[in-house]
Order: structure tokens, then sequence, then C-alpha cells
């Protein structure tokens, strides 16, 4: 009995210890009369993950003794991120690719990280076709052919599927302009585009019309994305300006997005789905052979833990979060390619340089890519490296730059080893330092700030040896060609302002005329990266100095060694123990402190500044709640009209010549706007009520005709009875509530500016 009992327990424990799948009823991971196709996006060579090429090949696998049929595709961005990648420009990458039995692919804007040679090295390693039906030849500016087939059609189970090719035209600058020229600087390769996304559209448009003459259904494999910043390329733009498509996998966002529909120019539902980054999920669409419906979803690996020692005490795979019960064996044969590289540059890069007692982060606890967007004591860090190697050689350096989309990964706390290093700098790209002109730098900054406050940026600058700020309430007016390169400095007023640099230990204001050493890498200074074209003619102090990420590792070199380790540690009290940075850029989202970005006045009062209208109550102050007075409310007004002189008579005793009021009371009285409080008083310090605002605007600039506002303050035989109603027509103000316009409530100036932001800006 005692051994009975004694069996039946370890049967238990060994039950216990087994995958919930078994204990639960599978998911099937496909049923005969669906075709599935699985896909990848944003992998940036992240391969050393719970959910790899090893694991999707034997996925691949298993479903097809299921399926009627199994496709496997990634949307871009697969050959850059990691050292797994940049150690060898992509080859192993494109090796394990081909083991895991991929049948097709589209190009990311970083599958030209390695230069246009770089790029047909990995279309050529591929056992599996590359498609894009915007990515061609050109000759003097004129459109050739395709570099790649547009479409490629797979017939499976008797139904034809076309799957579409499309490439961001953000490559050219978040990858470098410069690898699509000759040795003249002419470009021969180009992505189609256009600066209203037109060109883009026809590209695609024209390739699913070609498609849908030879298909069933037409699949857009696309590295678009749908950051607001990618405007006006993004994959719901290219959906709902182009009919035709019945889905679209999508990349290049890092968004997570497992079924969406989306309408086309035409109404019809088009589904869109991309798959997040580096492996975080694989996308999964089946395909009804009978209907052809598609749905759409994303495979996780999840782990469950115990809430009080945080144990994992339970792993599955998932389905858009739920339990399939899945039980897949990773295919040996990925995985041996994987291991035995994973292997080999943990020795290389493996040595331990240093030790950081504080995380050097890109991202917040949300995951959100700060480092494109703010500054970030890894940001501050990467630059403070740039600065420190070329004033370590004794060379006369003002200012370093970093471009935030050259800073891949957040550094934890912890041991730094070459790896490190590597895993945050993956590109290769080589220090420079150059002189250039302060108005150079203005430049290059304006151009790195002109998404704060709209999206992401991958040429966002941290920075060193200098201060800045970006005031995100000016709209950015900076110049660029149809492929996002800079072509001028802003039409407009800068948005970057109060620049600062580091001279002998004191910041002083940037001189627009002066000369400066500017530190940073080939790819901003020299091969137009991100776009920055504006160190045209600038001097080459020294060039190709030294790889990105032994940049770093130099700099890590330079901390103090610590007794206790022996290592050279960057301490919690360092300038960097701060993820939000030094305080080295400000980014001012109001003009005024008294105006939050948010009011429902923020707009007309940046937009009163801007024309002239006012410049508030202080240099930082708007006032926003103070009651106007009747000299303001026609000075505002004045001031709106463009300045009008005027030549009369003034019958005023209360408005001198020398008032500031003076030409807009003569102007507003001559035009019949104000007839002042007496004969021969205009009381300028008087408040104004909203009546006798809305009456001046009437006067100054309504029509007849207006239909009576119903308001049961205002009466109907009052004197501002028109002037109401009018300004209800004319959408200048909708009363301070349905039924009321408090007719004898002060006008605040916040209220008199919107106003007047409203009717001249209808």
């Amino acid at each position: 009995m005692k051994k009975f009992l004694s069996m039946l327990l370890c049967l238990c424990m060994v039950l216990s210890l087994m995958p919930t799948a078994f204990a639960e009823e599978a998911l099937p991971l496909a049923n005969d009369d669906e075709i599935v196709i699985y896909y990848t996006n944003d992998v940036h060579t992240y391969i050393d993950e719970d959910l790899s090429y090893d694991f999707l090949a034997g996925l691949k696998t298993a479903t097809q003794a299921e399926a009627a049929g199994v496709l496997l595709m990634d949307a871009g961005d697969h050959v850059q991120g990691t050292a797994y990648g940049s150690m060898d420009q992509g080859k192993t990458i494109i090796d394990l690719m081909n083991a895991a039995g991929y049948d097709l692919a589209t190009l990311g804007n970083h599958e030209f990280d390695y230069n246009m040679t770089g790029a047909m090295n990995v279309i050529d390693w591929a056992e599996y076709p590359y498609v894009s039906c915007n990515f061609y030849h050109e000759e003097a500016g004129v459109v050739g052919d395709t570099v790649l087939d547009a479409y490629k059609v797979f017939e499976i189970a008797g139904v034809k599927i076309a799957v579409i090719g499309i490439t961001t035209p953000e490559t050219f600058t978040k990858s470098t302009p410069a690898y699509f020229q000759n040795e003249n600087g002419e470009y021969i390769y180009g992505i189609a585009g256009g600066e209203d996304g037109s060109a883009l559209y026809e590209a695609v448009q024209e390739a699913i019309d070609a498609a849908a003459a030879e298909a069933d259904l037409v699949i857009a494999l696309g590295h678009l994305g749908d950051d607001p910043a990618s405007m006006p390329w993004t994959s719901e733009e290219v959906i709902a300006n182009t009919t035709g498509l019945d889905a679209l996998i999508d990349g290049h966002s890092h968004s997570t997005v497992a079924y969406k529909e989306v309408a086309d120019a035409e109404g019809n539902t088009v589904v869109l789905t991309q798959t997040g980054e580096y492996f975080g999920a694989i996308g999964r669409m089946t395909i009804n052979v009978e209907d052809l419906t598609i749905a759409t979803g994303l495979v996780t690996y999840e782990e469950v833990e115990d809430p009080e020692t945080e144990e994992v005490i339970e792993t599955y795979i998932a389905l858009n979060g739920e339990k399939t019960g899945w039980d897949i064996t990773p295919d040996t044969a990925v995985a041996e390619i994987k291991n035995a590289w994973i292997a080999k540059l943990e020795e290389e890069l493996g040595k331990v340089i240093g030790f950081s007692e504080v995380d050097l982060k890109i991202k917040d606890a949300e995951g959100t890519r700060l480092i494109r967007s703010m500054e970030t004591n890894l940001g501050d860090f990467c630059a403070d490296a740039l600065y420190y190697l070329f004033d370590n050689m004794d060379l006369d350096v003002d200012v370093a730059i970093m471009n935030g989309g050259g800073i891949r990964a957040d550094a934890p706390a912890g041991e730094i080893t070459y790896n490190t290093c590597k895993t945050v700098h993956t590109f290769g790209n080589v220090a420079c330092l150059q002189t250039i002109t302060g108005q150079q730098l203005l430049d290059a900054l304006e151009w790195g700030a002109k998404n704060v406050g709209v999206g992401e940026n991958g040429g966002f600058l941290q920075v060193s040896g200098i201060t800045y700020e970006i005031h995100s309430y000016i709209p950015s007016t900076v110049q660029a060609d149809e492929k996002g390169v800079w072509i001028g400095g802003p039409t407009g007023e800068y948005r970057v302002k109060n620049v600062k640099i580091l001279q002998d230990g004191e910041y002083v204001d940037l001189d627009l005329n002066a000369k400066y050493n500017l530190a940073g890498y080939n790819y901003t200074l020299r091969d137009l990266g991100d776009g920055f074209a504006m160190f045209d003619g600038a001097v080459n102090v020294l060039d190709y100095v030294m790889e990105d990420y032994l940049v770093l590792a130099n700099y890590v070199a330079s901390f103090p060694v610590d007794e206790e380790t022996g290592l050279n540690t960057i301490t919690a009290d360092s300038i960097y123990a701060d993820l939000y940075g030094a305080g080295r850029i400000q980014i001012i989202d109001s003009l005024f402190t008294d105006v939050p970005a948010d009011a429902w006045y923020a707009e007309p009062v940046a937009w009163a500044v801007e024309t002239g209208l006012t410049v508030g109550t202080s240099a930082t102050t708007f006032s926003p709640l103070k009651e106007n007075n009747r000299a303001e409310i026609v000075t505002f007004l004045w001031r709106a009209m463009g300045s009008p002189t005027v030549d009369i008579e003034n019958p005023f005793t209360d408005v001198a010549e020398t008032d500031w009021f003076y030409n807009a009371v003569l102007w507003a009285y001559s035009e019949n706007i104000v007839m002042g409080t007496s004969a021969t008083t205009f009381s300028p310090a008087a408040p104004c009520t909203r009546a006798q605002a809305v009456t001046f605007l009437y006067r100054a600039v309504g029509t007849e005709g207006a239909p009576a506002a119903a308001f049961t303050d205002v009466p109907a035989d009052a004197y501002y009875a028109d002037a109401v109603a009018w300004a209800v027509a004319a959408g200048v103000t909708v009363g301070t509530s349905d039924t009321t316009f408090a007719p004898n409530a002060p006008c605040i100036r916040a209220q008199t500016i919107t106003f007047l932001f409203r009717l001249l800006n209808k």
C-alpha cells in the first residue's frame, strides 16, 4: 500500500510539472480549410528571445500538418539592431531566416544600414524573395523600373494570394541618403513617397491593380507604421488612399496591432495588423479557403509568476492572450545556428569593462522611446562619450551631438561589457570632428526638434557641451525636400531658442557667426542621416576615428575604479542618475507659464503672439483670466486690422498722444467702432464687458442678416443683440452656456484673443 501511495504521489508531482496544455484541450493550430500566414516585423536581430527563429520554424512545421497551407513572411528591419546582426552585417540573420523557412520579406529602412551593397547582399543571401513596389532605379531624376518585384503570387488550396511589398519613404533619412547616390552625389535609387504621399499611393495602387488581375486576395507586406511622425506615409493613409487591398501586414512603428479594420478609399474594410517589436509576438493570419475571410492575431509566450516568491510557476503559448495548449518543439537545425552564433558573440563581446549603478535608459516604465523626443540619461552619456573622445585627444571640441535613433537599447544597471556597448550602438558608425558655424549648429538643433510635440524622430539630438530650449508650441517650419532631407531653415520662427555653449566652464550664448568644433558620427555629419544636410561646407578636423560602440567603451574606461569591484564605475550620484537627464534640453510646451498647453485658449494665445497682437503681461505670463479694459480691446482689434493710421483730431481728454493705445483709440473712434463713454472721455481703464467686446468686433467686420441668438439674457432690443447674433453665426462665440451669453460679465484676455482667433482663422 505504501509503495502504491508513493507511486501515486510521484505521478501527481510529474503531472503538476507538465505544461498546462497537457491538462487542457488544445486549440487547433489550424483547420484543414484554412491557409495560415505567420509574420514578423521589426525583429531587429533580437534572436535570444523565447520566441525566435527556431521556435518559429517549429511552429510553421507543426501548422503545416493541419492547415491547407502555411506561409511565413517578414515586414522588414530584421538584419540590424544588436551585435547579432551588426557583427556580420546580417549574414547569420539571413541564414536563420532561410533555415526557418521564410517565404517572403520586404525591405525595412534598416535593411539599408550596411549601405546599398549591404542591402543587396541581404537580398542575394536570402533563399526567399524580397518584394517592394516603391523601391526603384533612378537616373537624372527620372523614375525607372522597380529594383525588386512589386509582388509575388502564391497559390494554395486553389486560392491565389498576391503579396505586395511596400518600403517606407522615410528610408532616405532613417538610413543614409548617400547610400542611394552614386559617387557624384546623384540619386540612382529612389523610394516613391511624395511630400503629400501621392507618389507612394500611386505606386501601391499600380501594384494592387496588377496583382488583382492575377489573384483572389491582395495583401500588402508593408514597412510603414502608424506613427504620426511618419505622415503622410503611414499604413492607414496608404489604405485610405487606395482600393483593392484585403489586408496589410505592417511594421516600422513597433506598434502592437492584433487586428484592426481600416476603410479604404471606397469604404471597403481592410485588415491591418502589426506584431510590435523584437520577437515579442508572432503574427498569425488565417484565410478561409471557402469564403476568403481573414482573421489575425498574435502568438506570444507567457509566463505566470507566484505572487509571493516571484518564481515562474507556469509557461504557455498564447494567441491574443489566451492559452492555446500548443506544444511547439523548436527546430533543432535552426537552434544550432542560433546558439552557435550567440555563443561566439558572447565570447568575443562578453568581456566586462565597467559597472553602472544606474539604469541608463532610452525608454520610460511604459516603454515609450523618450530618446527620440526628449533628453535622457543614456542620451547624455552617449553624447558625452563623443565629447570625451576628442577632448581626451587634446583636440578642441565645443559640442557633441548624438541622434536619438542611433541609441538602440537601454544599458541596465550592472556590469558593462563590449556587448552592452554594441547593443546600445549597433550601427558601426564612426566618430568625426568638424568645424561648423553657429548657424549650422542652430539649424541642426532645429531640424532635430521638428517633431517634438508631434511624435518620434530618430534625428532628435542628444547633446554634450551645450544647453538649449525647444519651444514646442511654435509650429516647425523647417524646409525639406520630398525625400525628407533638410534644404533650409524655418520659414517662420525658430522653435529652438537660448542655445548656450560651454566655454571655460561657463555657458555662453551661441554666436551664429562663430566657428565651433562639432563631434558626431559620420551618419549625421557626413552621410545625410536623418536628413541632416546643413553641414555642407563644414571643415573636417579629424574623420573616421573610432567605431561607435568603442567610443562608449572608451568613455566607460574613464570613470573611477571602485576599490571593491576593481571596475570603472558609474556611480548612483553621477550626472546620469536621473532618467530625464541633466537638464541640457528644456522643452517648453507653452509660450507663457500661465497658459497650459491643453488650455482651450492655448492656440489662440500662441497665434496672438506670433501675429503681434500681444506680447503678454510679462516675458513669461499672459494673465489669461485678467479682465480686459477698453484700451486693450480696441488695441487688440486695431493690431488685428493691420494697425492702420488715421489723421483726426483727438476728442478724448483721457487719451494722450503718449499713451500706447492712442492710435488704436483714434482709429476705433474714426471707424465708429467706439463712441466713448461721453463726448470727451474714452475711459480706457474701464472694464470691457462681453457685450461690448462682440459689439466692437461686429462694428469692425460684422455683416447684417445673422439670425437671432437664442440666449435668455440677451433682450431682442438690446444694443448688442445684433452683435451677439452675428458673433454666434460667425463662430466667434457659443455663449457661456446653451441658453446664456452673460453680456454684462467682464471679458477676460483669453476670451478676447479667442474671439479674434476664431474670427480671423475661419
